[in-house]
């Protein structure tokens, strides 16, 4: 295994640029999560890893060696797609030790490399079989089998559980981590999908429009957002936003919303009196007061049971609001509701979006 180093790589196709100066170093062994939306610049970036694109400015170190110029075949990593892009023609057996007849490796070490990874994978019953008599997950199963055979120095996924549906997405993604903790291999993973990347990842990338946004644990990330594109990407249901104008009075910091409500902050921030900023709170914290005359009054346009929980798609103040409560109470909540928000778990952005630091903070 090997660690990876990008330094300031940027792509562009013809006079669009899609990546802007990325820099990212990921650890030996390490599972790091590239995670944004479509078009955010995730895919190039794992394809240029695998050389599959050219660096247009920048380097991309392998173990500590520059692989801008070597081929795909020689930087020593395994790729697994989401189309699983398993030969149709050949067995289980054959396709997840093609690689190793390339190479015209020994018959026993592909025997050996087969059967160690199959038995990790469960497919030791399949391997007789052709693609088109495995279902999805048994497919993917055999994607990744491909590549564990190869022992290269790390592992690519590019939205590999895409294809599959909810139920065996969840056990795939348990199958991936439990696979990761036995190999102890260097992997990057992409995904658009928030849940897969909080679940699977030693840290997560978090990207936008070609730039990275933030890079941290999952907690780091959903805990303390570095600007208003994490803060709403990571979490589900997506965190609520509020406008504000920020007012220091002594040893209190508030938030004044436009009708005049008062939001108690936990902290004080490094922001002039009356500057605007962003609230944010996740559904999941925000506290409902049937009954109570304490809180704001918002109004129920939508209840909707998940099973777990509920979540209510409120209006507050005319701006869409949402709390995810375990209480099934809330199934006969009337047309208004009272809701407030527990200081602590009150986020706070400044005018650029970013977020706010704390007063007497260095950050």
């Amino acid at each position: 295994m090997a660690s990876i180093d990008i330094r300031n790589v940027r792509k562009n196709f013809g006079i669009v640029s899609v990546l802007h100066g990325v820099d990212l170093s990921i650890e030996n062994g390490e599972f790091v999560v590239l995670v944004g939306p479509s078009g955010c610049g995730k895919s190039t970036l794992l394809r240029m890893i695998a050389g599959l694109e050219e660096v247009t400015e920048g380097e991309i170190q392998i173990g500590g060696a520059r692989v801008n110029e070597r081929a795909p075949k020689d930087r020593d990593i395994a790729m697994v797609f989401q189309s699983y892009a398993l030969y149709p023609h050949m067995n289980v057996a054959q396709n997840m030790s093609y690689s190793l007849r390339l190479r015209k490796a020994a018959r026993e070490k592909i025997e050996a490399a087969v059967s160690g990874a199959a038995e990790k994978l469960g497919l030791q019953p399949l391997l007789e079989r052709r693609p088109k008599a495995l279902s999805g997950g048994q497919r993917q199963r055999v994607a990744m089998g491909r590549a564990i055979v190869r022992q290269p120095k790390a592992f690519l996924f590019d939205e590999p559980l895409s294809n599959l549906d909810a139920r065996l997405r969840e056990q795939m993604r348990s199958e991936i981590k439990k696979l990761h903790k036995d190999l102890g291999a260097t992997s990057i993973y992409v995904t658009h999908d928030q849940i897969e990347a909080m679940t699977l990842a030693d840290r997560i990338v978090a990207m936008h429009a070609g730039v990275v946004q933030q890079v941290g644990s999952p907690l780091e990330l959903y805990d303390r957002p570095a600007n208003l594109f994490v803060a709403g990407f990571i979490g589900s249901p997506a965190m609520n936003f509020l406008s504000a104008r920020y007012e220091a009075n002594g040893d209190r910091a508030t938030a004044r919303l436009s009708d005049g409500s008062l939001i108690e902050l936990p902290s004080h921030y490094q922001i002039e009196n009356g500057a605007t900023v962003t609230l944010g709170i996740r559904p999941e914290h925000v506290v409902m007061s049937p009954g109570s005359q304490d809180g704001m009054e918002a109004a129920v346009d939508l209840i909707e049971p998940t099973g777990f929980g509920i979540i209510l798609h409120l209006s507050l103040h005319g701006v869409p609001f949402n709390v995810f409560t375990l209480d099934r109470e809330a199934l006969t909540a009337g047309p208004k509701v009272k809701v407030s928000f527990p200081p602590r778990h009150v986020h706070v952005f400044g005018e650029n979006g970013n977020r706010a630091a704390e007063a007497g903070s260095r950050n």
